[in-house]
């Protein structure tokens, strides 16, 4: 009986481990890269900052739910620009204190300044790497930053219309005191690393 019951399970399972699994719908592959005007995929973008704590340990965070938009042209990347906002309010740690305290007037201030926004101004492409020179604006005040940034993937989304989709991730390093931000400094370190993993969705 039991020596049954296995041939019976096992008859039922080869269909299923004979199927190929299912390969990624993005791949790292820039000529997969469509040209055209894209919108930030919210629910898979950060924006994420790391400060040094107490000069024992990296503490990051991030604020969740931005918005934005993207033009790319492969052809020609003096036409390419971006733009990323995320809101004040979505700043997220691992410590829910803490998340109030950086939304307080101590630290971003959301209740005046509700949101955060990079704008691009130029984009240098090398390979699969590129220079995006910009403006971040924090607490009403525009500096300019760089950020280097790299090509992760491309290809058409999996759901809906299945429109081309791509992802990046960029990094840079600011003064938050630049930026009106100086509390705890240098308790807590005043550079911070920024990151964006970003998403976007063709429109």
């Amino acid at each position: 009986m039991r020596i049954a019951l296995v041939a019976v399970l096992a008859l039922a399972a080869a269909p299923l481990l004979a199927q190929t699994p299912p390969s990624q719908p993005g791949t790292h592959d820039a000529s997969r890269v469509v040209a055209g005007d894209y919108t930030v995929d919210t629910g898979h973008t950060q924006v994420l900052f790391t400060v040094n704590h107490l000069g024992f340990t990296e503490y990051t965070g991030q604020f969740t739910q931005p918005t934005g938009s993207l033009t790319l042209d492969p052809a020609n990347a003096a036409n390419d620009k971006v733009e990323i906002s995320f809101p004040i309010e979505q700043v997220s740690t691992t410590v829910p204190g803490l998340n109030t305290h950086l939304k307080s007037a101590d630290f971003f201030d959301a209740a005046k300044f509700p949101t955060g926004k990079f704008v691009s101004t130029k984009v240098t492409v090398s390979g699969e790497t590129a220079t995006i020179e910009g403006n971040l604006t924090l607490k009403d005040v525009t500096k300019p930053v760089v950020l280097a940034a790299r090509f992760v993937g491309a290809g058409n989304a999996p759901m809906g219309a299945k429109k081309p989709y791509v992802g990046f991730a960029a990094t840079t390093s600011i003064k938050r005191s630049d930026f009106g931000i100086s509390y705890g400094i240098p308790m807590v370190s005043d550079k911070v690393d920024l990151v964006i993993n970003a998403g976007f969705a063709q429109k």
